[in-house]
């Protein structure tokens, strides 16, 4: 089973995405895609593995989520737009890391992925915000293409797209 949710911030979508990994076998790993650059994003993360038990495996990756998919556990990949962002301000090339991002997926089995909705907003005002609202719109809409589920979550609601 391969799920997407998505939604905006505090939306309620990682607390989703995992219940739903849960729900899909004991041994999961969590892919956590976050730089800690500063104590605020510290604060986050040990606040989402406060969140996990001792059935989670976490992996930090910044840049290789094809590399992380494991066949034989489920995967929690939490964000892809934070994923993105490292693609992003690394220069690397987003096109051919989403098009193999979404040819491993397509290999995977159980693997849940979260992403953020940024596309419901206003234009941005510079050239690299609309980059990344265009880029974050085209990822999110390569990995529904091959997910099972697509999921939407606001104020903490999940509502089923695909």
């Amino acid at each position: 089973m391969k799920i997407l949710v998505t939604g905006g911030v505090r939306s309620g979508k990682s607390r989703y995405a995992q219940a739903r990994a849960e729900a899909l076998g004991p041994r999961r790993i969590y892919v956590a895609t976050a730089q800690v650059l500063d104590e605020e994003m510290a604060d986050r993360v040990r606040r989402h593995q406060a969140d996990r038990d001792d059935t989670w495996t976490t992996v930090e990756e910044t840049y290789d989520l094809a590399g992380v998919l494991d066949r034989r556990q489920v995967v929690l990949i939490d964000c892809l737009t934070l994923w993105l962002t490292n693609l992003l301000l690394a220069e690397r090339d987003i096109a051919a890391e989403r098009a193999r991002l979404v040819e491993a997926l397509a290999a995977t089995d159980d693997v849940v992925l979260v992403t953020n909705e940024v596309g419901l907003g206003i234009v941005p005002d510079n050239a690299l915000a609309r980059r990344f609202r265009d880029e974050a719109g085209w990822l999110a809409q390569a990995v529904a293409e091959v997910c099972d589920e697509v999921w939407l979550t606001a104020a903490g609601l999940p509502l089923r797209l695909k």
